[in-house]
């Protein structure tokens, strides 16, 4: 048995099919398939029904994988340690980031931690909370920046920073007169939220303590982009409640809440143990140094992400 036939069931379990498996190893599907075999003479245990399309896994066969999944995770995290005790953060390190976090925070501390840190390769993807989860348990992902809490005895989380929601108001709203709003002003607003499985969406929804919203009697609308929520503010029909980093310093009809501010908890999640702690705590590090002071020291009450 060696590391690479346990790779080779893996991506055969994932993609379903062996030619695919074949192709994300760089291997040919005959060299791929006899070495599966090999691995079932050796174990005496069928992994996967091929008939079945795409291929799945024997019962037997998935409890097998999954063992097979945490030895490769373990070798990997093997070699990484390797290479911090050389460099400290060299390596790849795959991100997964939720897209209502992405465009704001992103350009405040990426670059710079790149050019603090030429020798990490750092590949970004967006994913909502759900896959960003999963694919840390799946050790496909390394680093996961999401909002709290995350209930999970297998993942560590770090809070980074406490970033408060506001309100956004369409232009000659009477609570524009007000410096601040308080959440009952709210409660029988019509609201415009991002889609379902956004969990920014069911944040805004407990704030303002609504079980639903739109933002017109008869048009129902799920988006992914703030932007695009507050553009339809602006049009006059309904209000949202956006987070604080998506605000541009000459939006003129926002309104912060009155204390203790509702805030979501920004932070981040890795898979339980994660041996490259310099890497993680420069990473920590970088991104509490560009956020403003304010998102770390105010009054705030937090809203969970999730229920």
């Amino acid at each position: 048995m060696t590391l690479q036939q346990l790779q080779y069931i893996v991506a055969v379990a994932d993609t379903g099919q062996f030619s695919k498996a074949a192709r994300q190893c760089h291997v040919t599907q005959p060299t791929l398939t006899m070495m599966v075999r090999k691995l079932e003479d050796e174990l005496g245990v069928t992994l996967f029904e091929r008939r079945s399309k795409p291929v799945r896994s024997t019962p037997d066969g998935g409890v097998l994988i999954d063992q097979a999944r945490v030895v490769l995770r373990e070798a990997g995290q093997f070699r990484d340690l390797v290479k911090e005790l050389r460099t400290g953060t060299s390596g790849a390190y795959r991100i997964g980031i939720i897209p209502t976090l992405a465009p704001y925070l992103l350009p405040l501390f990426l670059e710079g931690f790149a050019d603090a840190h030429p020798e990490a390769r750092i590949t970004i993807e967006e994913q909502r909370t759900d896959r960003i989860l999963k694919g840390l348990r799946k050790g496909q992902l390394d680093i996961g920046i999401l909002a709290g809490p995350v209930e999970d005895d297998d993942l560590e989380t770090i809070t980074l920073f406490h970033e408060p929601f506001l309100a956004c108001l369409p232009d000659g709203h009477a609570l524009l007169r007000k410096k601040r709003v308080a959440a009952g002003d709210l409660r029988t607003a019509p609201l415009w939220v991002l889609g379902e499985g956004h969990c920014l969406r069911d944040q805004v929804l407990r704030v303002c303590r609504q079980p639903s919203a739109a933002g017109h009697h008869n048009i129902l609308y799920s988006t992914g982009s703030i932007e695009t929520l507050k553009r339809m503010v602006a049009n006059g029909s309904g209000l949202t409640l956006v987070p604080e980093l998506s605000v541009q310093a000459d939006e003129r009809n926002i309104r912060r809440f009155e204390a203790p501010e509702p805030a979501r908890a920004v932070v981040l999640v890795v898979r339980r143990p994660f041996v490259r702690r310099k890497a993680l705590e420069a990473l920590v590090e970088a991104i509490r140094a560009s956020v403003p002071k304010r998102l770390r020291i105010a009054e705030r009450q937090v809203v969970p992400a999730m229920p």
